[in-house]
């Protein structure tokens, strides 16, 4: 009688154990239901991790607490000497010439670690010098020649009050700087109570085989490509211009199976840069048949074109295009306001009618 007793009870354990698991999966499908997944991508170097950080500017308080700004300021002094040291290299590498007496200044640089972030104000000075030398200026002016991030003038400009021990990066300085994004971000925020969670995926070639785990479920497809990379070179080859291997990057991800339906948005990103580069240089060193010169219109309507031309199934997959500028806040929370209306409509009017 006792092992029947016994069996009995472990039987309705199991049963209401299963009961409880069933009614988890039921609450956590609702939820899926009711949160738009938005997957970002882009190659390295587009903008996507300050596109994400806006995100977090605008609906999570972000970077408010002096606290939050302090953890990111290993970050921007690396930065800043990972700028100077790319400078220095690339000087050497075209031969130009840094002045005499700055030349055991470049030894003591170069021979700091990548990671260095306890700076003195000797280093400082060192920093500051080596900047305002002749030979490093001409080697910036040719910056599309190599790797070089873009926060470089930025943070080398301001060296002074960075390189300060009582540095406080400001969010500009946040918006500015520059971290390889590894491995998947998770962002979940409410924007006029709606539920969001958006994936920040890490752009360089070598971790793209990670974003299998991002596909299931997408709402919709967020991808930056930056506007003024049509002269630059990628970090992982040499050879490769950036502007190609984003339309590469783009036309996988489009016509990809795992999106065939899916609604996707283009951002066309640093325009500011874009819009100084295109004055001085035109398309052609990217792409042969461009014929539009340095028109800023002409420039930009031909990229667009070229990114949606690629889209293999246009009647059932919109793309919509923005012009970004990542690092300005007002721009970017417009855009989201645009995204929202245009693009998730479909999925909120479907929650509205359940």
């Amino acid at each position: 009688m006792g092992n029947c007793f016994t069996n009995k009870k472990d039987k309705n354990e199991i049963i209401k154990r299963e009961q409880l698991i069933d009614q988890m999966l039921i609450e956590d499908n609702t939820k899926e239901q009711n949160e738009f997944k938005l997957l970002l991508l882009g190659p390295g170097e587009s903008g996507k991790s300050t596109i994400l950080q806006q995100i977090q500017i605008i609906h999570q308080n972000g970077f408010k607490l002096i606290k939050k700004r302090l953890q990111l300021r290993d970050t921007i002094l690396q930065n800043l000497l990972h700028s100077i040291t790319s400078l220095i290299h690339a000087s050497d590498h075209f031969n130009v010439d840094i002045e005499p007496e700055n030349q055991v200044l470049v030894e003591e640089i170069v021979n700091l670690s990548p990671n260095f972030t306890e700076i003195t104000k000797e280093h400082c000075c060192m920093i500051q010098q080596l900047w305002k030398d002749k030979g490093i200026q001409q080697t910036y002016k040719m910056r599309h020649k190599f790797h070089l991030f873009d926060c470089a003038k930025f943070f080398l400009d301001d060296a002074e009050r960075i390189l300060d021990p009582d540095y406080i990066p400001t969010v500009n300085d946040i918006l500015k700087s520059r971290s390889r994004t590894t491995g998947i971000l998770d962002i979940p925020f409410s924007y006029d109570s709606l539920n969001f969670r958006i994936w920040d995926v890490g752009g360089q070639r070598n971790e793209r085989r990670k974003w299998i785990h991002c596909f299931e479920r997408v709402s919709v497809l967020l991808f930056v490509v930056s506007l003024s990379e049509y002269d630059q070179n990628l970090f992982e080859d040499g050879e490769v211009r950036r502007m190609q291997e984003s339309l590469l990057l783009f036309d996988e991800i489009c016509n990809s199976r795992w999106f065939s339906e899916t609604n996707m948005v283009l951002f066309l990103n640093k325009d500011d840069l874009f819009r100084k580069k295109i004055k001085k240089k035109d398309l052609t060193c990217c792409f042969k048949d461009y014929e539009g010169g340095c028109d800023y219109d002409k420039a930009l309507q031909y990229i667009k074109e070229t990114f949606l031309n690629l889209n293999k199934n246009p009647e059932n997959k919109k793309i919509f295009t923005f012009t970004t500028c990542a690092t300005n806040t007002e721009n970017i929370d417009n855009v989201f306001k645009a995204v929202k209306e245009n693009i998730l409509s479909t999925h909120i009017k479907d929650i509205a009618n359940n």
